[in-house]
């Protein structure tokens, strides 16, 4: 690790985020890119291995490994992405294929299993036996620690808790069922309701913002929150309060002593989590739900690029 470096790479939905992650958990020379739509399964991979190289060049050091955190179900023994949501990944051979591109040892898991791994290590769960994680963001992810392990279930789609039904009549979701969790709480979710908010109510904040031509967003909802505009705390609220039943759902399943939630929505912070609270509270079962603690990520957004660093970091230790 001293004369050489470890890259970790955090794909989302909409976002690509690489940096080089030291052992002490400081990012360098970090590279932040939007997914574009209409990409491609190749255009993607090599999206990738750009942001990977130009990383690389920036660090001007050995490259040892690359950590990946990619939102599919992952298989951790083959590497495989079997499936993916919002990208173009299906049954692709991920870790072979970049290992190649790359000429180094590639580690790969699901996103929200490596920013679990961050969480757990070194994060807002360390020291956890059994702890639960939620990103919030494009869509929702999860993992999942018991034991002090990360929790992969048989083919690596244990955590799903996006695709959690808490409305058996809701909006139809991309996977094609219908009322999952993350169709109400993501931050895509935040959008939808901002914008909705911006058509009924033309003199909110977020009337007053559309007519402006500003562009509605779960961040604008954020934004607008953290300033006091009370219908913005209103939307947020409320979709807190649907956190709150995931969660209840995951305590009551799980019992786990730590629940981290995490990804771009959590920039709403206690405005998010406090109606969250209180419907675990009043939902879930007792004791759990008196034990967990729900608190957001140490790492924020770098949670997913820190874990896959870590990953890789495994790689090299395990030579």
């Amino acid at each position: 690790m001293s004369a050489g470096c470890v890259i970790g790479v955090d794909l989302g939905g909409t976002k690509l985020l690489a940096g080089v992650v030291d052992p002490d958990l400081n990012v360098r020379h970090r590279v932040f890119r939007h997914a574009r739509e209409g990409r491609g399964t190749e255009q993607l991979l090599d999206a990738l291995v750009a942001a990977v190289e130009e990383v690389r060049t920036a660090a001007g050091r050995e490259l040892t490994a690359v950590g990946f955190g990619i939102p599919s179900l992952v298989d951790v023994e083959t590497g495989i992405a079997a499936t993916t949501v919002h990208l173009p990944l299906r049954d692709v051979p991920f870790r072979d294929v970049m290992s190649e591109r790359l000429g180094v040892p590639v580690a790969v898991d699901n996103d929200a299993n490596a920013a679990m791994v961050a969480e757990h290590r070194r994060g807002a769960a360390a020291g956890a036996r059994t702890a639960a994680l939620l990103t919030l963001g494009t869509g929702i992810g999860g993992g999942i620690v018991v034991d002090g392990q990360v929790l992969h279930g048989a083919h690596g789609g244990a955590g799903e808790w996006g695709h959690m039904v808490i409305d058996v009549d809701g909006p139809l979701c991309t996977c094609g069922n219908r009322g999952c969790l993350e169709m109400l709480v993501s931050g895509t979710a935040l959008g939808r309701a901002a914008q909705r908010a911006a058509e009924e109510l033309p003199d909110s904040g977020f009337g007053r913002a559309r007519a402006a031509g500003r562009e509605i967003t779960g961040m604008l909802a954020t934004e607008l929150a953290h300033d006091g505009d009370p219908v913005a705390r209103d939307v947020v609220e409320v979709v807190g309060r649907h956190l709150g039943v995931g969660i209840a759902n995951v305590v009551n399943i799980l019992n786990p002593e730590v629940v981290v939630v995490g990804g771009g929505v959590i920039a709403a912070g206690e405005l998010l989590l406090e109606p969250a609270r209180k419907v675990v509270a009043e939902r879930a079962l007792a004791p759990s739900r008196d034990q967990a603690r729900i608190v957001p990520t140490r790492f924020g957004d770098a949670s997913g690029m820190i874990g896959a660093a870590l990953l890789a970091m495994d790689l090299v230790d395990a030579r």
